[in-house]
């Protein structure tokens, strides 16, 4: 595992249950636009039950993929109690977790 999809994991693990983060605030976060790095990085997640990956969505709320389906990250974030309608996090702004 390479030193920047581990450091894309740490910041990963700190969303709490039942808010969302984004690949761009993730990238932020790391001093870097590089935001489809980031998603890749997230992408090759190893440990999705300590590391919540599906908590990361796209900037405008959309869902984004999954390694395991997009069905199944709605699932685990509806289990969370996060609304999803039409592919989009409700209440996004709300929901927001700055990883900074």
């Amino acid at each position: 595992m390479s030193s920047f999809q581990e450091r894309c994991l740490k910041l990963v693990a700190l969303i709490p249950e039942g808010r969302v983060s984004t690949y761009k605030a993730i990238a932020k976060a790391l001093d870097t636009k590089a935001y489809r790095a980031v998603g890749s990085a997230i992408g090759k997640n190893q440990n999705p039950i300590t590391v919540p990956c599906h908590r990361v969505v796209k900037s405008d709320g959309r869902v984004g993929g999954y390694a395991f389906g997009v069905e199944k990250k709605i699932q685990l974030l509806q289990k969370e109690g996060v609304q999803v309608e039409n592919d989009k996090i409700v209440d996004f702004e709300k929901l927001f977790f700055d990883p900074s």
